[in-house]
């Protein structure tokens, strides 16, 4: 059997750019095809971006992505193109097309619609019940697969096998949570052992509103052995020549179709396996590929961050930094008469390490003003958490302000932990467009300064803001602590009730202090209105506040 060329096309998609990501992708099916590849696979649904929700309702969007596969189709020589698209035929499915020779040759429909975290693919597409054609590419006989397809044990791979598949391709829009990589490779390795046959595994790059793709498309041989992958978090074209031994047809046989002849390789396509980005690292590159994402596919080129010394907003700021260039970061610092000098010239060195432009607005005048017409109503009332938020709110109104005069998209800076207890003010500190460590947790938070610092090999981040306690200086010598356990306490509870579904008694039965246990799940619940209603942030976690976790406001039920 000769080599099999392959190549896997990881790119970075924008949902409903049915002409750009169509010309992305002829882009790289001319690289493919200069590199003498027999296939080249393309991620899932790759034609509208994904996920692309509810634009599936609409005929007009589904009829113009056909279109959009057809001018692709046309444009296909002898290199076979394996293409996602959403495919209207009386009902509508998520199928892969493989196109070669001007034309769409055959079409697989996936089999497996997830609808749990953030899928919901059954609320748009049918599920194919009958056996996908195999295609003879290059004198191999090679299977289609899309996403969930290979996750389950109960998918298509060793049927397709049994069948005489030689090689299956699975295409991917997989989104990216800390630790992925890992499962995947686990997965894959078993759906290739279990069939006895290598896999093609593509998937999708970048950031989709609070979903970011990771791509590390790789090849996997029969014994489960990663023979090569690309980078995370970029685009990448995977090309790599795949010994392909012959298989005898052990189950019902399947129908073929031609598509490409043999064509001779020499088997040094073998490129390296790009190596795994470290734990944190991987935490912070995922930010930033969601940041930018989601600033630059949304239409802006600016964004603006509220700089008050603290950990949280100097993180956010060396994000938007790298992620956006610091010509295109704006710091803005607003004291009030509770900000401590540290907090004003920490927010300085930062944005000087960083390099971003500042202004300095202080909000003494308006929280004055709103304080004095307040002094009716609240006459007779001791000063409380009301009179603390009017300084987050003024904030709040003063960037968003800028943003509305100047197209500066605001960046927010609550960290998961915050949003969990509701330790946050809502038409304050949560005003903006976009929330980029929404779904980090503060100790996670710590980390992801302390190795920014070290992957720079200087001091990006202040010391003074890593080490000093933790405080929304809303009122004299406050302090996180105050209010909150401790997070050292509080994060892992959190992770428990919300990441992991657990309940109160669970939590208890882990030995966590049970009074503790009960006020932070009570915080959660009762803060769930306040989550509905901030921006979206890129998702870290396995489960994320948002499409991950849909929890009724209105809710008695005790946890």
């Amino acid at each position: 059997m000769p080599y099999l060329r392959v190549a896997a096309a990881q790119l970075n998609l924008t949902v409903g750019d049915l002409e750009g990501n169509t010309a992305r992708m002829l882009d790289a099916y001319d690289q493919a095809a200069a590199a003498g590849a027999d296939l080249v696979a393309f991620p899932e649904l790759a034609v509208t971006g994904y996920p692309p929700e509810d634009l599936l309702l609409r005929r007009a969007f589904v009829g113009q992505a056909q279109d959009a596969l057809a001018k692709l189709a046309a444009r296909t020589g002898r290199t076979a193109a394996i293409v996602g698209f959403p495919e209207l035929d009386g009902a509508l499915y998520n199928s892969a097309a493989v196109c070669a020779h001007g034309q769409v040759l055959g079409v697989y429909r996936k089999h497996l619609l997830p609808n749990y975290a953030v899928f919901d693919e059954e609320r748009y597409f049918e599920p194919w019940p009958g056996d996908g054609p195999l295609f003879r590419i290059a004198g191999a006989r090679v299977a289609v697969t899309v996403c969930e397809d290979a996750w389950s044990e109960t998918g298509p791979i060793r049927t397709q096998a049994q069948s005489g598949a030689e090689l299956v391709v699975n295409i991917n829009a997989s989104p990216y949570y800390a630790g992925r990589l890992g499962e995947r490779e686990r997965m894959l390795a078993e759906r290739a052992t279990d069939a006895g046959v290598p896999v093609l595994y593509v998937n999708l790059v970048g950031g989709q509103d609070e979903l970011v793709f990771d791509g590390a498309s790789m090849v996997i041989d029969a014994t489960g052995a990663v023979l090569a992958r690309a980078v995370q978090f970029e685009d990448a074209l995977l090309v790599v020549d795949l010994l392909v031994p012959e298989r005898k047809t052990s189950g019902p046989v399947l129908s073929e179709v031609e598509v490409c002849a043999v064509e001779d390789h020499d088997g040094t396509a073998v490129p390296a396996i790009a190596p795994a980005l470290e734990p944190v690292p991987e935490v912070y590159e995922a930010l930033v590929v969601g940041t930018r994402d989601y600033v630059r596919k949304n239409g802006f080129t600016e964004a603006v961050i509220g700089l008050s010394g603290g950990i949280d907003s100097a993180l956010v700021a060396a994000i938007a930094t790298d992620a956006l260039g610091p010509e295109n970061v704006v710091g803005v610092m607003m004291p009030s008469r509770f900000s401590s000098g540290g907090s004003v010239t920490d927010s300085e060195d930062l944005a000087a390490n960083l390099g971003i432009r500042t202004l300095t607005i202080p909000i003494e005048p308006a929280h004055q003003a709103f304080l004095d017409m307040l002094t009716e109503p609240f006459a007779g009332l001791d000063p409380g958490l009301a009179e603390e938020n009017v300084q987050a709110r003024v904030r709040g109104t003063i960037l968003m302000t800028l943003s509305n005069k100047l197209g500066w998209l605001v960046l927010t800076t609550g960290n998961k932990s915050e949003m969990a207890v509701g330790y946050a003010t809502l038409y304050g500190d949560m005003a903006g467009g976009f929330a980029v460590v929404k779904d980090v947790p503060k100790l996670l938070v710590y980390a992801l300064c302390r190795d920014r610092n070290a992957r720079a090999g200087r001091v990006v981040i202040p010391t003074s803001i890593i080490d000093k306690p933790p405080s929304a200086e809303l009122r004299p010598d406050q302090l996180d602590i105050d209010s909150l356990p401790a997070y050292e306490v509080l994060d892992p509870i959190i992770e428990g009730y919300v990441e992991d579904d657990k309940s109160i008694a669970d939590l208890e039965a882990e030995a966590h202090d049970p009074e503790t246990v009960r006020r932070v799940a009570a915080l959660i619940d009762r803060n769930e209105y306040k989550r509905r209603q901030a921006p979206p942030g890129v998702r870290v976690s396995p489960k994320a506040f948002g499409k991950d976790r849909r929890l009724p406001i209105t809710n008695r039920w005790p946890g």
